[in-house]
């Protein structure tokens, strides 16, 4: 039986500074001896070797009067000195020696934040280094003004522990609980997320743990990370129900509980939750979610990315479920897609033909696939939602993956003409789900989101052959894909400020401010009708939202409603003619969405 997480989650790693000197800890249940090398700085002298001292599983030693800036490395049993798997900083990338960092040197201003209850979070998310020219902590803060008052109320952040070379999406983590030196500084990092609730924005981090980079991960080289058990896309399972699991699974609560405590981050969005596979008694997402909540002040929350659309991942436990709260549910983002762009290759096989009441049901359910056959996966597929509130889901017609993940990078405004894109945005910002943005679509930015690594020559090269043997398999695509080792890739990814000025992106950017702004007096219930086979209606006490996703559509004009928003007003970037209002319906002429007010 896997302990519980309580002694684990009080076992903290690393550099831990005292009043005093400096606490190491390192989790190596197989090394014999563990050695820390301390750098001395004085090539003359050398550097200092000290043993830490075993116990039980982990190695410790207390150090008094060593300095805060200290670099220092980790040698098991007369090795090579390797950086500390839960290094605070990473100064000269994620093969050189770590840093001790002290977390109480910062001075927070944000004594009063008491959080954004996840209901009324509007997410945006963002890879801190192509949000902004500069790509750091520092330069993000300059556009956190931007996003208030557009309406957003939590910030997002794609993973910023350490990675190879230097820059990276973030998913090949390498020192998990280092902010990278790419962007900045531990207390960079912590000056965002300070101004982000000063501004009343919660920060949320993505984190993972459902697999290490192939560079630079010297976890596994201390400590039993994986397993045989278990199987991945990225190779043997994380070891989280085999021999040694215990300390596994304390390394990723400690990190957890690292980034909530001391960078006061809001919320995990936690990386592919379908690849832990656990058969302990008490699931690791379980034990995490329990931990968690049991942190004192405002509320942290927990956001699953799985596709496999399992209600026991936010079924509170007492139910018999994990207990988190929220999961991003991509059955939403997929139907769009094919409603809207016809996308058929891969997982989109599964929404062929989606049609306006296929929508309407992932809307009042949270997601579509409820246990009836998927084609693409050859097997059922999905639970019953029932009675999950809608908080529990989170939709998107953009995200990381669903942009990056595409050969080119395109966003699905790059696709679509923009009349659809507006359709679509008002569908997804109308919705009782929690939405999510992606930089920069809330102006139909004109830059691409590609797929972008700075790995060594060899592993490089075999990134760079993989992506392009991955997109043959696609029927409709043509052309070559950029390489994701060109620094020319991560350039073009970066967003171009300089765009909302001009037509079109100012005047989409009006439409999703508009719509943001709605979307706070709108109350949580939601009716949904459906209009043929491409148009459906949603009702949110005296707002209704009409769209039509296709042309010379008619939708009935709810008795005696005004209108209030039409996409495809000038304003909003449309002509202003395609859409007329009768006495008892709306005419579109292509697709549009209007929103209208009844009567109280």
């Amino acid at each position: 039986m896997i302990e519980t997480g309580k002694k684990r989650a009080n076992r903290a790693l690393g550099a831990l500074v005292q009043a005093d000197g400096v606490l190491f800890r390192l989790w190596a249940p197989e090394v014999k001896q563990v050695e820390l090398v301390l750098e001395n700085g004085d090539q003359r002298n050398g550097d200092q070797t000290v043993p830490l001292q075993a116990n039980d599983e982990y190695f410790e030693r207390f150090m008094p009067g060593l300095a805060v800036g200290t670099r220092y490395r980790f040698r098991a049993d007369l090795g090579s000195p390797l950086p500390d798997p839960a290094s605070r900083f990473q100064p000269e990338g994620i093969h050189g020696p770590s840093e001790v960092v002290d977390p109480n040197r910062y001075r927070w201003g944000d004594e009063a934040w008491s959080g954004v209850p996840l209901a009324q979070c509007v997410f945006y998310e963002l890879h801190v280094g192509t949000f902004t020219p500069e790509g750091t902590f520092r330069s993000a803060i300059e556009r956190l003004t931007y996003l208030r008052d557009l309406g957003i109320t939590a910030i997002e952040l794609m993973p910023v522990d350490d990675f190879p070379g230097r820059w990276n999406w973030g998913y090949d983590p390498a020192a998990m609980y280092a902010p990278s030196r790419a962007y900045g500084t531990p207390d960079d990092l912590r000056s965002l997320v300070d101004a982000a609730h000063q501004l009343g924005m919660a920060v949320y981090l993505d984190v993972i743990y459902n697999h290490f980079g192939p560079d630079g991960a010297y976890a596994a080289a201390f400590g039993r990370f994986f397993t045989d058990k278990h199987s991945s896309p990225w190779g043997q399972g994380i070891n989280l129900d085999d021999r040694h699991s215990a300390g596994a699974r304390g390394f990723f609560i400690d990190n957890a509980l690292y980034w909530l405590r001391e960078y006061h981050i809001d919320g995990l969005r936690l990386d592919a939750t379908h690849a832990l596979q656990d058969d302990s008694q008490t699931h690791f997402l379980a034990e995490l979610a329990t931990v968690v909540r049991a942190l004192p002040g405002r509320r942290r929350y927990l956001i699953a990315e799985d596709c496999r659309n399992l209600d026991i991942l936010v079924r509170p436990q007492h139910s018999g479920g994990y207990g988190l709260d929220a999961i991003w549910a991509d059955d939403f983002h997929h139907q769009i897609r094919n409603l809207t762009a016809g996308d058929t290759d891969g997982y989109f096989e599964d929404y062929i033909g989606t049609t306006a009441e296929d929508l309407a049901a992932t809307l009042r359910q949270g997601w579509f696939y409820t246990g009836q056959n998927s084609p693409h996966e050859g097997q059922p597929r999905g639970s019953d939602p029932v009675d999950l509130p809608h908080d529990c889901f989170v939709h998107c017609i953009q995200n990381h993956d669903q942009v990056g993940n595409r050969a080119k990078g395109e966003r699905l405004h790059h696709q679509i003409p923009l009349e659809m894109y507006r359709a679509a945005s008002a569908l997804l910002l109308f919705s009782p789900a929690l939405p999510l943005l992606f930089m920069g679509q809330e102006w139909a930015a004109s830059s691409p989101f590609q797929f972008f690594t700075d790995h060594s020559e060899e592993l490089g090269k075999a990134v760079s052959e993989g992506r392009k043997r991955e997109f043959k398999k696609f029927a409709h695509f043509q052309g070559e894909v950029p390489d994701p080792q060109d620094p020319a890739t991560f350039e073009r990814s970066k967003l171009k400020w300089d765009e909302l000025q001009q037509p079109p992106h100012q005047e989409v950017l009006n439409w999703y401010r508009d719509l943001i702004r709605l979307r706070g007096e709108l109350p949580a219930e939601c009716e949904i009708a459906v209009h043929g086979q491409r148009s459906l209606s949603l009702h949110r006490g005296r707002y209704h939202l009409l769209v039509a996703l296709a042309d010379q559509q008619r939708l009935p004009l709810p008795a005696g409603a005004t209108p209030l928003l039409q996409s495809e007003d000038a304003q909003y970037g449309g002509d202003g003619n395609s859409v007329t209002i009768e006495a008892d319906q709306v005419v579109f002429q292509r697709p549009g969405a209007v929103v209208v007010v009844t009567p109280a």
